[in-house]
């Protein structure tokens, strides 16, 4: 078993914690909020997340703010936060100011494997490796397929691990590591960095193309008043297509697929490639939002009735309410006159809508 530290605790690097925690590894926590690490050591916080507080509680982590500390082990993984730019590319910083800590530490005496866990845009990694290579620091990609509400599952039932590798040595200790923790039979899929990078946006724009065609097909279904669903179903029996994210329904939000998807488009733009598809699958997206208005319109002319909406955030087992198309269909409701009543209750998302909604 290895001496693992994940740098970036939040949502999605607390359960990558977890996890291997669960199959025997030795795991420092790292994060900057100080608040935030004390509620972790001393077991008071709390997630909606499915299986965390459970784990957390049995858990015996040493979480701490300390990053050189961190770096008693050789294996480091980076959890943090990439926001999208207004370009449609990644904001580096939360990286970058990690790096840049590491870098005041000196050479490090030992080779130190930094395997960076969330989205970068391509190319990226690479210029990492320059950054750092004078500080026996070795960058591997290594981002991961999971949504939210499932993170737990997800990370142990994976189909997929995709390593932009270092070198062989980071390419054979990050698949021992996912060997030791999945319970499935994934794909380890092992490249280049930048490859990888590509690979993750590729894989994302792929699903939110099949979402926005099967709204599109959906949306023709409707006014010709044929069943969607039925037509969607027989559609993905074809061995070629599959059914998997073919069904009619609200169209494609969260922190993920949003930003993924018009991230490849850039990077086709800087490239010298127009990428059509990924830039079409967004505008469909948009479009599917106003004809699930049109038809509701048109199918409930009367405003008096109270519309019900059962959940905003971007799909109900979240608590997400980022490019929430959901969240955008009560708002134009509401915004044509319809009185809206939102039969989530869940404070966390109340708290994120009483100035939206």
């Amino acid at each position: 078993m290895a001496n693992i530290s994940i740098i970036g605790v939040g949502k999605l690097g607390l359960c990558l914690a977890l996890n291997l925690e669960k199959k025997g590894h030795n795991i420092i926590g790292v994060d900057i909020f100080e608040s935030y690490i004390q509620s972790l050591n001393n077991k008071t916080f709390t997630t909606s997340e499915p299986n965390v507080n459970e784990y957390l509680a049995e858990s015996k982590i040493l979480f701490i703010t300390d990053l050189k500390q961190a770096l008693q082990n050789d294996v480091l993984f980076v959890v943090v936060r990439t926001p999208s730019t207004s370009e449609w590319k990644y904001d580096h910083t939360d990286i970058e100011d990690i790096t840049n800590k590491l870098i005041s530490f000196g050479k490090q005496p030992t080779r130190k494997d930094l395997i960076i866990n969330c989205t970068t845009f391509p190319g990226y990694c690479d210029t990492l490796q320059e950054k750092l290579k004078e500080y026996n620091y070795y960058i591997s990609y290594n981002p991961e397929f999971i949504a939210q509400g499932t993170i737990i599952k997800d990370q142990v039932m994976c189909d997929n691990v995709l390593i932009g590798e270092a070198d062989e040595y980071a390419g054979e200790l990050i698949t021992s590591i996912y060997k030791s923790m999945v319970e499935s039979n994934p794909i380890y899929n092992r490249m280049s960095r930048t490859e990888a990078e590509l690979t993750k946006l590729a894989v994302n724009c792929f699903l939110t193309t099949k979402i926005s065609y099967a709204n599109m097909v959906g949306d023709i279904a409707n006014r010709l008043k044929c069943n969607a669903d039925r037509i969607l179903k027989a559609i993905g029996t074809d061995s070629r297509i599959g059914s998997k994210y073919l069904k009619p329904g609200f169209g494609f939000g969260g922190p993920c697929f949003s930003r993924d998807n018009r991230a490849l488009a850039k990077c086709g733009e800087e490239v010298g490639i127009d990428a059509v598809v990924s830039r079409a699958t967004d505008e469909m997206n948009e479009k599917h939002l106003q004809y699930q208005v049109e038809d509701f319109v048109k199918n409930n002319p009367d405003k008096t009735k109270v519309v019900e909406i059962d959940f905003i955030t971007y799909k109900k087992e979240s608590t997400i309410i980022e490019e929430s198309q959901q969240l955008k269909f009560a708002q134009k409701l509401k915004q044509l006159g319809y009185n809206i009543q939102l039969l989530d209750k869940r404070q966390e998302v109340l708290d994120q809508i009483k100035n939206i909604l």
